[in-house]
């Protein structure tokens, strides 16, 4: 095997880290359609914050010749040309779904027919996209040999290396969670758990083949979504029963096997996505897989239940809902993080806009820019901004920055606060999920 040189194709949360990392061993080039990002990250600063600038800054090269020469390190660029220099190719896009839930091939065939114009022989291509089991084979090598003239497993070959990143944690980092690996030979399958192996400290599994793979990644979040939408469904009985669900989670949680899963909004690039990426392929092949689906249900339906819930507590307490002021905190799809992603607290913006209520939303850490672009909500720039008076105030997202804040001194006499997160002392939350 030639000397291993490495094209992330993909700088997002997921292509970057990784990109930074192999680079501290390889000659690594990253490609991103995106020129901006390509220029932020150039000037060493990552909007995410999975990669901080003083790492950035330690593999980033100046000029694509600095690697020819032989150096290890990574340069930037969107330039698809550039690529060309590479021979171990790892697809990193996203694998979204659409507005009817359906899973959007579109940027995998993309990056497929990018990395297929450059393709040479004995190349290795590795996904790490979440996809259905057979994805990769059955969709995107198609591509690759159309676009590059090859054939797959004799002039070129592929692997299935799942991601598992989590946004905001930085505690379980890209080379500290351990890495599931494959390949569409035994040979090559060995070769891509080496070069992984290489940087993942947590070590790696080696799998039977890239279908397994591509199962094990898509069963782990299908897994999480629907724990939760247990726990989500439990907090809808026992509201009913005017019982706190988080006083019970407690106590059935002092049993040694009893799972510490929490209620709440299921969104972001993964656990409110995968789901359907494996119901779909089931029910191509006749199966209707009624337990994810529900789950999928359950937890979609977690913002408009949360909003639903606020406006009655308010006509309970004789507040007018029509142009009442609701503050949201939180945007985010998970706390302490920036990614706006697939997050559910837009479902109960939404939910409040459709009972005429004017809603704000405070977060301090999405871009504002990103926010308006997505979801066309215009952001309270600061805490020093928030300077209404609010009938409610609903608790999204539990940035710690949120702990801080007086709520008191934003709210009229007669107000709702809801703390969808249970982050707040009990007596300064008229409710909780």
């Amino acid at each position: 095997m030639k000397e291993t040189k490495i094209a992330i194709i993909g700088l997002g949360y997921v292509g970057l880290p990784l990109a930074v990392e192999f680079a501290k061993k390889y000659q690594v080039v990253g490609f991103d359609i995106n020129t901006k990002r390509i220029n932020e990250l150039r000037a060493n600063n990552d909007f995410t914050l999975e990669t901080s600038s003083e790492d950035l800054e330690s593999v980033n090269v100046n000029a694509l010749e600095i690697l020819k020469g032989g150096s290890t390190g990574l340069w930037l660029t969107d330039n698809l040309q550039d690529i060309e220099f590479a021979n171990f190719y790892v697809v990193t896009v996203p694998t979204p779904v659409d507005k009817s839930n359906r899973p959007d091939l579109t940027p995998l065939y993309k990056a497929s027919e990018t990395v297929g114009s450059v393709l040479a022989k004995d190349d290795v291509v590795v996904y790490e996209s979440t996809v259905f089991p057979g994805a990769t084979e059955d969709e995107c090598i198609p591509i690759l040999e159309k676009v590059s003239g090859l054939v797959f497993n004799k002039d070129f070959y592929a692997g299935y290396s799942p991601e598992r990143i989590n946004p905001g944690d930085k505690e379980h980092t890209v080379t500290k969670i351990l890495k599931i690996t494959s390949g569409s030979t035994p040979e090559i399958a060995q070769y891509v758990d080496e070069v992984y192996k290489s940087i993942i400290v947590a070590g790696t599994h080696l799998a039977p083949s890239i279908k397994v793979a591509e199962a094990a990644k898509v069963i782990e979040n299908s897994q999480r979504d629907i724990n939760i939408a247990f726990v989500n469904e439990l907090a809808k009985i026992f509201r009913l029963m005017d019982i706190d669900t988080n006083d019970v989670l407690e106590a059935a949680g002092t049993k040694w096997n009893f799972l510490p899963f929490k209620p709440g909004l299921v969104g972001g690039h993964c656990i409110g996505v995968d789901p359907y990426y494996l119901a779909q392929k089931a029910m191509e092949l006749g199966y209707n897989p009624e337990i994810i689906l529900a789950g999928r249900r359950l937890n979609d339906s977690m913002g408009p239940f949360v909003s639903q819930e606020t406006v009655k507590m308010m006509i309970k307490k004789g507040i007018s809902i029509k142009d009442a002021n609701v503050l949201v905190l939180g945007i985010t799809f998970k706390e302490d993080c920036p990614d706006i992603r697939n997050s559910r607290a837009i479902d109960i913006v939404r939910e409040l806009e459709s009972f005429e209520v004017n809603v704000d939303v405070f977060d301090p850490w999405a871009s504002s820019e990103e926010v308006k672009h997505e979801y066309g909500i215009d952001l309270i720039g600061d805490e020093k901004d928030i300077n209404k008076t609010y009938d409610s105030i609903i608790l999204a997202v539990s940035h710690k920055e949120f702990l801080s804040l007086d709520l008191s001194s934003y709210v009229a006499e007669k107000h709702v606060i809801f703390d969808v997160k249970s982050i707040l002392p009990k007596d300064k939350a008229h409710s909780r999920l």
